[in-house]
């Protein structure tokens, strides 16, 4: 089977295309000199001239916090305007199915436990706003086409060298600059990087909305013991609530000037978890244990 996979040159793409290949022709298509189509699908609607049997698409901007209105701007034109017309590239050669990398962003929740894809879509922030409009658009233009549409959900993601929330844990405990907050007792739902390649045969062939993470939903402390484990460093001091809710109150007055404000404070210390039960039911799989598989390097 021929698969197309957008965004391959960034983490996700390092980490499993390869696995891919094994089951797969894949080429890819994004911005990168190697991709076999170099395209800003964000500008332009992208020249196919081939078909393919299955789409994973998983080029986007990335959640940051936006700071000028410019960036408010480019998660839609990423996220939606990309996607739209990579649909109108694939008209002329439609695929059997389409995957597409959402995010549990979409919920717009910061707290909660054992979330389900029954959960109004209630993000607010422009990287929220603008993976529900494709997921939308994308479920439109798939029912019309007859194509079968597969949408996950993805928590956070682990596996070496990972970006974001989890790949600055690891720089600040690296650094000895990481303090955890109140014993790291708030769980957070996570998701092993080669876990999305070990979906994908069941998901092209039965489509749907599906949340994904591990059963274990670590909790900061078990992450923070994980990773000291692996890097032959000491436990981070943990800081009292108490002295972390002042620190967070100033930072609420002084911005970036400060490392923690309330919101950050509250995602720290406020468990957020998602349900996984109807993937494992659905797609008969059984994901990778987080704590048991994660390497950091």
């Amino acid at each position: 089977m021929k698969l197309l996979f957008t965004g391959a040159s960034g983490f996700l793409g390092h980490h499993i295309k390869p696995l891919l290949q094994n089951s797969f022709e894949v080429k890819t298509m994004g911005l990168s000199r190697q991709d076999d189509y170099n395209v800003n699908m964000a500008t332009a609607v992208p020249d196919i001239r081939e078909s393919f049997d299955v789409i994973l698409h998983a080029a986007g901007k990335a959640h940051i916090v936006p700071k000028t209105e410019e960036e408010k701007k480019s998660f839609f034109e990423v996220n939606y305007k990309g996607t739209v017309n990579l649909c109108k590239a694939l008209e002329s050669n439609l695929p059997k199915a389409f995957v597409f990398i959402s995010t549990v962003a979409v919920y717009g929740l910061e707290t909660g436990e054992h979330i389900t894809e029954n959960h109004p879509l209630n993000g607010k922030t422009p990287y929220a706003l603008s993976k529900i409009q494709a997921e939308k658009y994308l479920s439109d233009w798939c029912a019309k086409h007859g194509v079968v549409l597969g949408i996950i959900r993805p928590s956070l993601i682990a596996g070496p060298n990972a970006p974001g929330n989890l790949g600055a844990m690891v720089s600040g405990i690296k650094s000895g600059r990481y303090l955890s907050i109140a014993g790291g007792k708030a769980r957070k739902s996570v998701l092993m990087v080669q876990d999305i390649a070990r979906l994908l045969p069941a998901l092209i062939e039965k489509g749907g909305v599906y949340n994904v993470c591990d059963d274990s939903q670590p909790s900061f402390r078990e992450l923070e013991m994980l990773i000291v484990e692996q890097l032959e460093k000491k436990m981070p001091s943990s800081v009292p609530y108490f002295i972390a809710k002042s620190m967070a109150l100033v930072g609420d007055l002084l911005g970036d000037r400060v490392p923690i404000n309330s919101l950050k404070l509250r995602k720290i210390t406020e468990s957020l978890t998602f349900s996984n039960k109807k993937a494992k039911e659905a797609l008969n799989w059984q994901p990778l244990n987080v704590l048991e598989n994660y390497k950091l390097y």
